[in-house]
Order: C-alpha cells, then sequence, then structure tokens
C-alpha cells in the first residue's frame, strides 16, 4: 500500500469518526423520527438494501442502499443520517472477514460522511422537519445529487491512488452505467420519506421497486458476462487446437489491458482490447493443422496461409455487430511499425492504436511461452530486449514504454529506449514484397509471433 493511499485511508475515517458523533451530539433528532427507535428501523432498511449488492464490470460495488440513506437523511437530519448509513451499509463480505479491517471501515466511512453532507443540504433547502410537497422534493433532489458526488469522489480517490486508474478511465467505466440510475433513485427516496410520514409501515413495500433497480444492475453484468464468456469460449476453440498456445488468447487479452491502463485508454477501448485481445488469433480457425503445428520454418506458401488469419479472423467476426470496435485490432495485430508487416502494410500511426498495443503483447507472450518452432522460451528480460531490439521497426516506441511499466516486466532491467529512428515512412512497392516475402520464408525475427 503506497504512502498516498495510506494517508487517505487514515484521513476518511478519522473524519468519518469525528463528524458522525459530532452530528449525534449537535442535532437533536426531530420529534417525528422516533428517536433510536427510528434509527434501528431505518439502519434495518438499509441492510437489508445492502445485503446483495452487484459488482459490476469494472469492480465497482453497487447496492440500492442510497434510497432509504437519503429518506433518513431527509427524515431524520444529520445525526440519523450519519448513524444510518454508518452502520447500514455493513455486508456478508465484511462480516466474513472477506474485507480488511481499513477496508471496512473506509467503506462505513465512504457512506456516512456524504449522508451528513446530504442531509445538511435538505436542511439547508428545506428545513428540520420533512413535509411532503415540492421543496422537500428539490431538497431531497440536492441531497442525493451531493451524497453520489461525495460518495463517487471517495471511491475515485481509492482507484486513483491504489489501481492508478486515470479519472477520464474511473468516468467512463462502471460510473458511466450506474451514475444515471443511482441519482433517479432520489425521487425514489423522496416518495418513500412521504410513505413514512402517512404510515410508516408501508415503507416496507418499495422493497419490489428497490428489487427491480437492482435486478437492471445484474441483468447488465449477466448479459456482459454471458458475451465475455461467448469470446472466451472462441478463443479457446483456437487455442485448444495447438498445445503450445494454451490460454495463448487470455494471457495476451491481460497484458494488452494492462498496456491500456498505462496508456490510459478509455473504457471503450480497454473493453475492445480484452475482446480484440481474446480473439486476436480466430482466423487460425482456418489454418490447416500441418501448417498451424508445424515444428519447423514455414515455407513460403505456408506462410502464405498462416499470415491470411488476421484477414480470415475479421471476415468470421464482422457479422457481429457488438464486436465491430474489434475488428481493427483483428485485422491489423500484425502490422509493423515500419510498414513491412501484414495484411496491408500500415506504417507508424496509421496502425490503429489498440492494433499496436495487441501486437506488443502477443510478441511477449509468444516470447515467453514454448512454441513449436521454439521449444525453449526466452526470459522477461530476454523478450524485453528483444522487443526493446525492434522499436520503431516492429513496434511502437510508446507502447513499448508503456509496457515496461506493467507488472509483466516490474524489477526486469530494462535496456531503454534503442538509438533514436527516423520516423517511419510508408515503403515503396518493392521493398514491402521484399519484407513481406522475407516473413514468409520463416525468417522473421524472434519477436515475431505466428
Amino acid at each position: 500500500m503506497s504512502r498516498s493511499l495510506k494517508l487517505l485511508l487514515m484521513a476518511v475515517i478519522t473524519t468519518a469518526i469525528i463528524v458522525v458523533p459530532g452530528a449525534v451530539a449537535l442535532w437533536a433528532f426531530p420529534p417525528h423520527f422516533g428517536g433510536w427507535l427510528g434509527v434501528a428501523y431505518w439502519t434495518g432498511l438499509t441492510l437489508v438494501t445492502q445485503a446483495f449488492p452487484v459488482r459490476m464490470p469494472r469492480g465497482t460495488v453497487v447496492s440500492v442502499a442510497i434510497a432509504p440513506i437519503l429518506a433518513a437523511a431527509a427524515i431524520g437530519g444529520p445525526a440519523a443520517a450519519g448513524v444510518v448509513a454508518m452502520l447500514g451499509v455493513t455486508e456478508w463480505r465484511e462480516l466474513r472477514g472477506r474485507v480488511p479491517w481499513y477496508g471496512t471501515l473506509y467503506n462505513h466511512a465512504e457512506s456516512a460522511i456524504p449522508a451528513v453532507i446530504a442531509s445538511l443540504t435538505y436542511l439547508a433547502v428545506a428545513g428540520q422537519a420533512f413535509t411532503p410537497g415540492w421543496v422537500s422534493l428539490i431538497g431531497v433532489g440536492l441531497a442525493g445529487v451531493l451524497y453520489f458526488a461525495t460518495n463517487a469522489l471517495l471511491a475515485w480517490l481509492v482507484l486513483i491512488l491504489r489501481d492508478h486508474q486515470s479519472l477520464s478511465m474511473i468516468l467512463a467505466g462502471d460510473y458511466r452505467l450506474i451514475s444515471g440510475n443511482l441519482l433517479g433513485m432520489t425521487p425514489l427516496a423522496w416518495l418513500i420519506a412521504v410513505v413514512w410520514s402517512v404510515a410508516w409501515w408501508a415503507v416496507p413495500l418499495f422493497a419490489l421497486p428497490l428489487y427491480a433497480n437492482r435486478a437492471a444492475y445484474q441483468a447488465t453484468v449477466q448479459v456482459r458476462d454471458m458475451f465475455t464468456q461467448t469470446v472466451r469460449a472462441l478463443a479457446s476453440a483456437v487455442d485448444a487446437r495447438d498445445p503450445f498456445t494454451a490460454r495463448h488468447s487470455e494471457n495476451v487479452q491481460q497484458i494488452a489491458v494492462d498496456i491500456g491502463r498505462v496508456m490510459r485508454c478509455s473504457e471503450a477501448e480497454l473493453e475492445a482490447l480484452e475482446w480484440g485481445g481474446l480473439l486476436h488469433d480466430i482466423g487460425k480457425i482456418g489454418v490447416r493443422d500441418d501448417v498451424l503445428l508445424k515444428q519447423d520454418k514455414l515455407t513460403r506458401e505456408e506462410r502464405i496461409a498462416m499470415n491470411a488469419h488476421p484477414v480470415l479472423g475479421e471476415e468470421i467476426i464482422k457479422p457481429v455487430t457488438r464486436l465491430a470496435p474489434e475488428l481493427p485490432i483483428i485485422r491489423h495485430h500484425h502490422e509493423w511499425y515500419n510498414g513491412s508487416g501484414y495484411p496491408d502494410h500500415l506504417v507508424g500511426e496509421e496502425i490503429p492504436k489498440l492494433a499496436r498495443i495487441l501486437h506488443v503483447a502477443d510478441a511477449f507472450e509468444a516470447m515467453t511461452a514454448k512454441r513449436p518452432y521454439r521449444m525453449r522460451p526466452l526470459s522477461r528480460e530476454q523478450a524485453l530486449a528483444e522487443l526493446r531490439k525492434y522499436a520503431g521497426i516492429q513496434f511502437d516506441p510508446v507502447v513499448l514504454d508503456a509496457f515496461a511499466r506493467t507488472d509483466w516486466v516490474a524489477g526486469v532491467p530494462d535496456p531503454g529506449k534503442p538509438a533514436s529512428r527516423a520516423a517511419p515512412v510508408r515503403p515503396v512497392a518493392a521493398f514491402a514484397g521484399a519484407a513481406h516475402g522475407a516473413g514468409q520464408t520463416g525468417d522473421q525475427p524472434a519477436a515475431d509471433a505466428r
């Protein structure tokens, strides 16, 4: 854990320890709230709504507990809001010891502080006593915006310091999926408070709409997981043909996504790397076994057949409209930075950025694993040196610099950037043909992957 992350945890937890007891000492419960019995009532409702959180695609855990917390903040004031949020967000995974103690304390502080801020906002707009009407609706709405903003900020700070994610990645990630729905729950929180003021026993009836909201989150995750599992199954079908490439696509995917994170790719780009990494070799389904599994160097004709797999892969995936962003990755992951790759001899930044990222990931994985044409894999140090050797020739130097900052080569001596090279230019037709022909004979550098 970094020093900055430790300081953040200490600061937020300490603030919550001061804020919640301070709210209890400074603000009495309104007469209509029911005192500590009311606190127990709303804490119980919050515990129920928090009991079944949903883990979103990028790891964010969400629940529908925001609705009872906001309702309690409007009805019971800052004291009730702080206590209900502090106790009500307890999860089973915390009770089972699956979350470190400091993580548990931070999670509770992350809800309690925004709850107190939300309640103070409501008091400033609508006053002490909750009364159904436009003023209270506006108050709850503003309280909900501030609650979500403060809660999200505290969560983002952890992701930035712990996972080194950029703010743009976070905003484009899970929060893009959940922010609209969570903010849309503020009117529901107001309606819960209205029903409580008329008949407190009727509030549990809101379990159905809250469950429906949770089910919507769950459905989003399940659909994406199902799609990812299908893509992974297709990739495994290709890898299974060759015992030397077991889990190759999955490893390439993980390396490519890590490079993408270092390069601060957007959420959409990371998703394209995730699925494109799994499917980049799908075209090898159409390569004959005697070529795909050959342990010697390929002949010119065999190399032509092997080099056709990116185009074939693009043709296989093209009918799947959901995978349109992955098509450039599949087609161009064997393009060389100097234009002598295949199938289109693209040069430099003509090659799609994500394809350049995948090319590095694919080459590193291939060099550090056994292959029929190279039984002895390279060490991570040797592989990184080989990648650096071909920087500006085969690989984008910027992508290599990003790869060198990933955990895949953490602690590995890095030879660093090679001597400066001239910017790549499109090769003349004769050179392009010669380079492509050289690859077809099997005389490819160690950094290349079939």
